[in-house]
């Protein structure tokens, strides 16, 4: 029977790191909720000073919790989740396959992980759509193709963007050897991970469940 939940691990941004490719977003960000609270501080009789420094540090510490990218005890198993989040459909594909669908909200980490130990073959950008990533249409969207080269064949990643995320940022290269669970791009705020398990290989998830990416284990043994 597969798992109800997968609880997210007690791993916060004090007990992690920043994620790569988070730069863009999160340094202006930061800079000026800085410079609002030095002004405020300066002025504090200065209303607008104060009215500024006040949503643009909301905003800042919001980007840090965002752009989290905690350290994590790597599961065992064949397939492991490449993505946090919730699963979203769980369809057989017309080759034998059974493609995972895996929602990421913008409260999840960003940051996802190699579903197993291999050789990056490809990595292919393919431009699209923002459709929102729980619509059908999101299949369109901007979207990164990933293959590894594993002991069980040929995998098939996808990172979709989404309405929000408007950017897929790749860690590795092709040709890049890869450990299970390790860190291998970004997508910026809300989205969609596929992941293709090869036919003969079951399902150990279900629709509605939580995932933790390096965490939650996608087959069954």
């Amino acid at each position: 029977m597969p798992h109800s939940q997968t609880s997210a691990p007690r791993d916060g941004i004090l007990k992690g790191r920043l994620a790569r490719g988070a730069s863009p977003w999160l340094l202006p960000t930061v800079a000026t909720a800085a410079i609002s609270l030095v002004r405020a501080r300066r002025a504090p009789k200065l209303g607008v000073a104060a009215a500024v420094a006040v949503p643009t540090t909301a905003l800042a510490a919001g980007m840090l919790w965002f752009f989290r990218d905690p350290e994590r005890e790597i599961s065992q198993g064949r397939v492991i989740s490449p993505a946090d989040g919730v699963v979203q459909s769980i369809m057989p594909w017309k080759d034998g396959r059974t493609r995972v669908a895996i929602f990421m909200s913008p409260l999840n980490v960003h940051v996802n992980r190699a579903p197993l130990a291999g050789t990056v073959t490809s990595v292919e950008h393919i431009p699209g759509g923002f459709v929102p990533a729980f619509n059908k249409e999101s299949e369109n969207n901007e979207r990164v193709v990933w293959h590894f080269d594993t002991e069980l064949g040929d995998i098939e990643m996808i990172q979709i963007a989404g309405a929000v995320a408007r950017r897929i940022v790749p860690y590795v290269p092709q040709g890049t050897k890869v450990e299970q669970g390790e860190r291998i791009g970004l997508i910026r705020f809300g989205s969609r991970v596929d992941i293709y398990l090869p036919e003969g290989v079951e399902v150990d998830v279900e629709v509605g469940q939580k995932t933790v990416a390096g965490v939650t284990r996608i087959d069954r043994g």
